[in-house]
């Protein structure tokens, strides 16, 4: 699998106790950098020809600390590129109409291009309605029914935030995933799947798995592109990745010992070709997507309105 050189990949180090090549490290938060760099000029552009700032509106329910601190991360990319970011908090005990209703008017407000249900809600029914009534073209995340569907059908549409933040790392290692077999660990709407549908679309070989899989060192060892989203510390084996992989950790859990990703970073370096850091790889690279989406969107919005 060829590969082309990029600055904003760290190059492999040998080993010092054998020489052994590392796998070049996939820096999320450089990348990021580069990309809210390319949207903050998108968003002087829109704001130039058109007197438009892009604005996003995040909804949030209830007081979790994680939540918090997302939006709070969400808040400064914005700020940092140029959109209006404006975080609508509510109490857990919404009542359905109450958020619908709130969506609506959004949907319908000439300043908000995008809106950002920061997931999860307190109750899943809830979720499934928020979702539902999201505008298509001002769903920043991609999970509306009606952009799932599209994603489905291979259509065009807002695609979720941390797949696409999973497509660009693998693009910046200069391997083309077509014909690859990509075995994707994880199965949910939010990563696993719609990843799975990104990557048929570049003609991948997809294995989807989750973490009750039988023999799954034997999935994760066949596999040429190793996407992790469980959320579950060392679930992947080091000794089981194929050398040369492209290895994507998106799982984070915490314990005492810190922020762990799913996969065993210091053995699955030592056989992989490229490997994600975690904190600091598809973390930086959803925030970095939403900005992207919510500038698509909002000059989409724009041009159709002329």
């Amino acid at each position: 699998m060829p590969t082309k050189p990029s600055s904003l990949i760290n190059l492999v180090e040998p080993l010092p106790d054998n020489g052994t090549p590392l796998g070049r490290i996939l820096d999320g938060k450089a990348i990021a950098r580069e990309i809210r760099g390319e949207v903050r000029r998108g968003v002087d552009r829109l704001i130039r020809e058109h007197r438009v700032r892009p604005g996003l509106d995040v909804i949030m329910v209830g007081d979790e600390a994680a939540s918090r601190l997302y939006v709070a991360t969400k808040q400064r990319a914005c700020e940092e590129v140029g959109i209006d970011c404006r975080v609508h908090g509510f109490s857990a005990h919404i009542s359905e109409d109450e958020l619908v209703h709130f969506i609506y008017q959004l949907n319908r407000d000439p300043k908000c291009h995008g809106i950002l249900l920061q997931l999860p809600l307190p109750e899943r029914a809830l979720e499934n309605a928020a979702l539902a009534e999201l505008a298509p073209m001002k769903d920043i995340d991609g999970l509306s029914p009606s952009n799932q569907a599209r994603l489905l059908a291979g259509e065009r549409g807002l695609r979720p935030c941390t797949p696409l933040g999973v497509i660009e790392l693998i693009a910046r290692t200069g391997i083309d995933p077509a014909g690859t077999r990509s075995v994707i660990v994880g199965t949910s709407a939010l990563v696993g799947k719609p990843l799975a549908l990104m990557l048929l679309e570049r003609n991948a070989t997809v294995v989807l798995c989750h973490e009750f899989t039988r023999n799954l060192a034997g999935e994760v060892a066949g596999a040429e592109i190793l996407v992790s989203a469980v959320g579950r510390a060392g679930l992947i084996r080091g000794e089981w990745i194929q050398p040369g992989a492209i290895v994507i950790d998106v799982g984070i859990s915490r314990d005492s010992t810190g922020v762990r990703g799913d996969v065993e970073f210091e053995t699955a370096r030592q056989r992989a070709g490229f490997i994600t850091p975690v904190p600091g790889g598809t973390g930086p690279m959803t925030v970095a997507m939403l900005t992207r989406n919510t500038l698509m969107a909002a000059e989409q919005i724009t041009m159709q309105a002329r």
